[in-house]
């Protein structure tokens, strides 16, 4: 909380990134009251352009542009976040035991996180996604995005608990009796958890990235209303060549909100994490 109250304070970029990301929460608490079923079709007259009564349109199934967004907000930040809390757990725990323990451990862990990595994500996803032809689902896609987003991270932590492993800290904890994971959990974890929340928000990105690419290509579950498969249906009935420009505005310009948001405030939150800027603040030469 203190970190998030002196970002607010001192950074800007924190401020705007943070505004924009209350608007896209607001668009997805609206889908909790929305009038329409998040896959109900022919409810409205087809291909109306934006008005009073249709804010944003109708789309050429018969759907309101404005609340379907909402769905499609929803259920694209779900995959993302779920997707993340699994990559990221992992990452910290694979991360973690390899840095700290060494050895035989360290030597296991770290061949399967390189036999891993030296695989492109994006064709292995394109892959199974048309192994499982269209069977990809809200859960499947994000439980898949979670496990390709495990390896390049816990990399990164693992080189944290490195130099966290030889401090003086650490060696006290040793000798008062301390086992592994307490020492990770209550040595280790306080002193990387800024690090990991400004790396999670790469990991979101990247996690909407795939979600919108795949649903683009037609290769995930097109039922479910997500920005991708907003994205692909505008597509498929042909709104771009028909001038129904609503249809795809909606999702495209939702996407980059979304993605400026959370680069604001990734970039806002390693800004911050810079041991120079922080000397700067604290007035120090």
């Amino acid at each position: 909380m203190k970190i998030i109250i002196e970002l607010f304070k001192f950074h800007l970029a924190f401020r705007i990134g943070i505004t924009i990301l209350i608007g896209i929460l607001l668009l997805v608490l609206l889908s909790f009251v929305s009038p329409y079923e998040a896959s109900e079709r022919r409810v409205t007259p087809k291909n109306l352009a934006p008005s009073f009564e249709h804010l944003l349109g109708t789309t050429a199934l018969g759907q309101d542009v404005f609340w379907l967004l909402t769905f499609s907000i929803r259920n694209s930040l779900i995959i993302a976040g779920l997707a993340v809390l699994i990559g990221r757990s992992m990452a910290v725990l694979i991360g973690s035991l390899s840095g700290y323990l060494g050895g035989v451990i360290d030597r296991i862990l770290q061949s399967i996180v390189d036999s891993f990595i030296v695989i492109p994500r994006l064709p292995l996803l394109i892959l199974i996604s048309v192994i499982i032809k269209g069977g990809l689902g809200i859960w499947g896609l994000a439980i898949l995005l979670g496990f390709l987003d495990i390896f390049w991270p816990s990399k990164r932590y693992r080189s944290q608990i490195l130099t966290l492993r030889e401090r003086e800290f650490t060696h006290t904890a040793v000798f008062s009796g301390m086992n592994t994971f307490s020492i990770i959990l209550k040595e280790h974890f306080p002193f990387f958890i800024p690090y990991l929340l400004a790396d999670a928000v790469s990991g979101f990105l990247w996690a909407i990235g795939m979600e919108i690419t795949l649903a683009i290509l037609g290769l995930c579950d097109l039922t479910r209303p997500t920005i991708g498969t907003m994205i692909y249906w505008g597509n498929y009935y042909q709104a771009l060549l028909s001038q129904r420009l609503w249809v795809l505005a909606a999702p495209v310009i939702s996407s980059i909100f979304i993605v400026v948001a959370f680069y604001l405030i990734s970039e806002s939150l390693s800004e911050y994490l810079d041991p120079r800027t922080r000397l700067k603040r604290l007035g120090v030469n």
